[in-house]
């Protein structure tokens, strides 16, 4: 049996509210703590990802490694994408974010984009990373969206993994609930918060590349909801009939059964951004996947401490987690 796990957040003195939990981090790690390398791979359909280093990785090619699969329109300067980055390298292991496309500041070349189970580009850039720079104990985090795909990847893959071991944070596990949810009450603020970010994102893409995705700008402002970007966007994109078929064939909850390799998965209770029917049955999950919800914790929040001595908890708990994957044969 998977282990279960509960109550072991304890979220800031007088910030255990949802909405403080998910913006609080960008209050605290507004700025990097390091200065990232930056290196652009090219990838085989002639377009590219761009990867934020903690550290030069010709020059760190011994150290165990841990790569960050960022949200929705994140990137290294998410507040969890650097602050855990950063975590890594005080432990002496070398972090990098890999950037989907279109999400380092440059708009991709090709139409293709990213999406929740979009798993090529990384899935390419885990077999470039061993092959350029050399075998070494390496481990993955995925948060949101980000942490949807690393499932779908870890699923997908099975055995073939070459993931030492994985952490889950915050994901949408299922996709059509989840934008359900996005559409009430508080919840719409966040939609359109996310949705401004796409749209500019994609503004971006058609002025620096006219024609590289299925609408005009006209028909870009008019978008009012995820949903329709998805439809009109996303899936077409990408080969899915519909926004809901996209959303049904890439929500990574059924496939959690199908990993292998050692993976974490948190969830917290009263996040704003999920529909319960995220939350697996651990009956049906492997005992190779440690399932922990805890009753506060908001959307990739969980600050804890207090406002003079605030604390990122999963900067603690996901490299802790992995160090007896990364440092050690198990």
């Amino acid at each position: 049996m998977p282990q279960f796990h509960t109550q072991t957040f304890t979220p800031m003195s007088g910030a255990g509210n949802p909405h403080l939990q998910t913006m609080l981090p960008r209050l605290i790690r507004r700025k990097l703590a390091f200065k990232p390398h930056w290196q652009r791979l090219d990838m085989p359909d002639g377009d590219f990802v761009d990867l934020a280093w903690s550290e030069d990785p010709a020059q760190a090619t011994h150290k165990p490694r841990l790569v960050v699969f960022h949200g929705l329109e994140g990137s290294l300067h998410s507040p969890y994408a650097h602050g855990l980055i950063h975590a890594a390298a005080q432990r002496g292991w070398l972090g990098v974010v890999m950037h989907f496309r279109g999400c380092s500041g440059v708009p991709n070349r090709k139409q293709r984009i990213y999406h929740s189970g979009e798993t090529e580009d990384a899935s390419y850039f885990l077999h470039w990373l061993s092959m350029r720079y050399g075998e070494a104990p390496t481990a993955a985090v995925g948060f949101s969206l980000g942490g949807n795909m690393l499932a779908c990847l870890l699923a997908r893959q099975g055995e073939a993994c070459r993931l030492k071991a994985s952490a889950i944070v915050s994901a949408p596990l299922m996709l059509e609930p989840c934008c359900h949810h996005m559409e009430k009450g508080f919840s719409r603020f966040y939609q359109r918060y996310l949705l401004n970010l796409l749209k500019g994102n994609a503004r971006r893409k058609l002025q620096t590349w006219p024609g590289s995705l299925p609408v005009e700008l006209p028909q870009l402002r008019r978008i009012r909801r995820i949903r329709e970007f998805d439809d009109l966007i996303t899936a077409k994109i990408h080969g899915f009939q519909d926004a809901l078929d996209y959303y049904r064939q890439c929500s990574a909850l059924p496939m959690l059964p199908k990993i292998t390799a050692p993976t974490l998965i948190i969830h917290a209770k009263d996040d704003p951004f999920m529909d319960n029917q995220v939350i697996p049955d651990i009956t049906q999950l492997p005992a190779n996947i440690e399932y922990q919800l805890t009753e506060h914790g908001g959307h990739v929040g969980f600050v804890s401490g207090t406002l003079r001595r605030p604390q990122m908890w999963l900067e603690e708990r996901i490299p802790a987690w992995l160090a007896r994957y990364l440092e050690h044969e198990v």
